[in-house]
């Protein structure tokens, strides 16, 4: 598979198959994914691999505190507190698909709570990847990890395996880091879902459309 297709074939999986994704695959999918560029080469990423019985107790933990109530607390804010034009749309556009494809009503909370605490759980995946990098890092350090988190997407492509790149993952990360003992000084950036993809639900089967070339490019001569 070439670069540009495996680029457009990547898609968020929110369906996955039991089926185990064995120690080996995960290290050469992190294998290709380690040749990302970084500026000045400073490699920011530190990866947490969770499966198991690690991965079932984060998961529990994570889905009941927010069944509970408790506020989340990122490190770090993924969108902007006032929408705008075109994005507001598109995040809008992109959430009624997919409560379409899961047919659930805007006014059903019950399923809507239900479908967001199967992010916890990595949506049934085998293998959840928690993506952290160092405290002191500054923002230049956010584009590093957005570019190696990326490769891993795709190099778990050329395995034939499924991800979900996931901001909710992150909206806990004192949990996290205290079921996997791992210290403050590690700022946990977001999560994935990793496994082969359940292609026949239906929640599988819906794509999110792209912006045009021309709606976001100007060429200057």
């Amino acid at each position: 598979m070439d670069t540009s297709e495996a680029i457009k074939r990547r898609w968020a999986a929110r369906a996955f198959l039991p089926d185990m994704v064995g120690k080996d695959q995960v290290r050469d999918i992190l294998e290709t994914a380690r040749w990302a560029p970084s500026g000045s080469n400073i490699q920011p990423w530190q990866v947490a691999v969770v499966t198991g019985e690690a991965k079932q107790k984060l998961g529990d933990a994570l889905a009941a505190a927010r069944a509970g109530g408790l506020p989340q607390r990122p490190e770090f804010e993924y969108y902007p507190k006032d929408w705008m034009e075109p994005y507001d749309s598109r995040r809008k556009a992109c959430g009624l698909a997919l409560y379409q494809a899961l047919e659930i009503g805007r006014e059903d909370k019950e399923k809507r709570m239900a479908a967001w605490l199967a992010n916890y759980h990595c949506f049934g995946a085998p293998v959840g990847l928690f993506f952290f990098m160092d405290r002191g890092m500054s923002a230049g350090g956010l584009i590093d990890m957005g570019i190696f988190i990326q490769s891993v997407m795709l190099a778990a492509i050329d395995k034939g395996l499924a991800t979900c790149p996931q901001a909710a993952l992150a909206e806990y990360p004192d949990i996290v880091r205290g079921q996997l003992g791992l210290p403050d000084s590690m700022m946990l950036v977001c999560g994935m879902s990793l496994g082969k993809a359940d292609q026949d639900a239906p929640v599988n089967n819906y794509r999110t459309a792209r912006a045009s070339v021309e709606e976001f490019t100007s060429f200057h001569e």
